[in-house]
């Protein structure tokens, strides 16, 4: 990765929302439990799901995980008309390690 990519993805952390997605998708099951097309942990959850929790609208919403997935944070699983999101933990890991080896 460039550092410009790297910046991408400090800047993708530089918001209470998105930090807070990161934080419920790492029990999805524990926030997302009332899921109904199926299993948060397995499935990912549903955009709906997260736009409701956080309390904004669907395109602010949309815009924050897309941020999240650029920068390799959460990834997305589609299932017909229907967005899935979780974490990606080996870009978060990555991430981690870089900045880790880089401060």
């Amino acid at each position: 990765m460039t550092m410009d990519d790297r910046i991408e993805q400090t800047k993708a952390l530089a918001s209470d929302a998105r930090m807070a997605v990161l934080d419920w998708l790492k029990e999805p099951r524990r926030h997302f439990g009332h899921q109904e097309t199926g299993d948060p942990a397995k499935i990912g959850v549903c955009v709906t799901l997260i736009t409701e929790k956080l309390g904004m609208s669907q395109p602010t919403v949309s815009r924050h995980l897309e941020l999240l997935r650029r920068a390799g944070f959460v990834a997305v699983n589609r299932i017909g008309r229907w967005s899935f999101f979780s974490r990606d933990e080996a870009g978060l890991s990555d991430y981690r390690r870089w900045l880790h080896d880089n401060l």
